[in-house]
């Protein structure tokens, strides 16, 4: 790796401002485009509102938030030693808008995010090679997180001076808009800390006027219960009745209220090349897609973030995308999937046979597959698409 500054160790919280500058250079020679300065006491006020978060339960079934709020609340919880944080940024923004993949109802949406290689393993080998680099050069201790600790990194950023955090409570840049990666690495050596960005959202709503679920109660605040991102990949049940229709042709993710930020505008389309969006994830086709078994869904998506979910939530999501394609060509597609080994999929392919067929056609199928089903949740979907033929 090219070493840009010489290898000996700088003093203590001596020459601060030039290791800041070293840091900085050597961050972009790593493929960030932005890199900040923050101390660890400033989200004391991010750490307040997570606790108002969960204290609604607008957290959902993400336990995990719950289990470590103190540490996510404060950096010096999680490491005593904690004397400055780094937070460095990587654009991926889009070539075009994703809310023009809603009207291909024939084919999914990925979030943007998803759709090229898995960004946690992307940035966390750049964030390593920067912190031991950082850890040498200045002699000090180093910890480095991309999304896999109870790290605040959207508040961080935003005290940073990367952005600010936009009413629909993501990071929004002005030179990146809406489309940022996020990696922290703190120091246990002080450092001085960038001037915060000021919230330039002005008296826009767009993002929350957008939101197809309503999953904002105010500006700035979010109950992920409601949101088709939550939905769609945290959420392991099955999906309420009232969210179908609005998760539309969504089958990983929602990207409504970063695509309408008028701050895109200024954000030109990523250059990373191992971050660039797969062509077989832009509006990949539903019908396909509602094939994939265990070992196909893993191979397919072997490296990236959509891995995570695992096949049967993946193809719960293309059942409902199909339900709501309108397109009774999809029926095999929906048939293929009644009798299928997950309760997940199967509950969701009566819905989705309930919205594409007639009373009398479900009447012949259930007859069907209904005998010796026992999940509660499926016989539910029968008898909501079938009333009074389940007795």
């Amino acid at each position: 790796m090219k070493t840009l500054i010489s290898d000996q160790p700088l003093e203590r919280d001596n020459n601060a401002g030039d290791l800041r500058q070293q840091i900085e250079t050597h961050a972009r020679d790593e493929g960030f485009d932005v890199v900040g300065f923050t101390t660890p006491d400033a989200i004391v006020e991010a750490g307040s509102y997570l606790g108002q978060f969960l204290n609604l339960g607008r957290h959902g079934s993400m336990g995990w938030m719950e289990r470590n709020a103190g540490r996510r609340a404060d950096p010096r919880v999680l490491w005593p030693d904690v004397g400055s944080i780094v937070v460095v940024a990587v654009s991926y923004a889009p070539a075009h808008n994703p809310l023009d993949d809603l009207s291909h109802k024939g084919h999914g949406i990925v979030s943007v995010y998803a759709r090229g290689h898995d960004y946690h393993d992307v940035l966390k080998k750049r964030l390593k090679r920067l912190g031991r680099w950082t850890g040498e050069v200045a002699g000090c201790g180093v910890k480095v997180f991309v999304d896999t600790a109870p790290v605040m990194e959207k508040p961080l950023a935003a005290a940073a001076g990367i952005g600010w955090q936009g009413k629909h409570t993501n990071l929004v840049s002005r030179s990146h808009g809406s489309w940022l990666f996020l990696g922290v690495m703190m120091l246990d050596i002080g450092l001085d800390a960038s001037e915060p960005d000021n919230d330039r959202c002005g008296s826009c709503r767009a993002c929350l006027d957008v939101c197809p679920t309503n999953a904002f109660p105010a500006a700035y605040q979010l109950d992920a219960r409601r949101c088709i991102s939550y939905l769609t990949i945290e959420h392991k049940g099955h999906i309420d009745l009232e969210f179908r229709a609005a998760m539309a042709n969504r089958i990983f993710g929602c990207d409504d209220c970063l695509a309408v930020c008028p701050w895109n505008k200024f954000a030109s389309a990523a250059h990373d090349q191992l971050l660039a969006a797969r062509e077989e994830f832009i509006r990949p086709e539903l019908e396909e897609l509602s094939r994939l078994d265990d070992p196909s869904f893993r191979k397919l998506f072997s490296d990236t973030s959509i891995q995570r979910t695992g096949r049967d939530r993946f193809i719960r999501n293309v059942m409902i995308a199909i339900g709501n394609s309108g397109d009774v060509g999809f029926l095999t597609c929906v048939k293929a999937r009644l009798d299928d080994v997950s309760p997940l999929v199967r509950a969701m392919a009566v819905w989705a046979l309930g919205e594409l067929t007639s009373k009398a056609d479900v009447d012949k199928i259930a007859r069907q597959y209904c005998n010796g089903e026992c999940d509660e949740a499926v016989l539910a979907e029968w008898a909501r698409i079938m009333p009074g033929s389940m007795a």
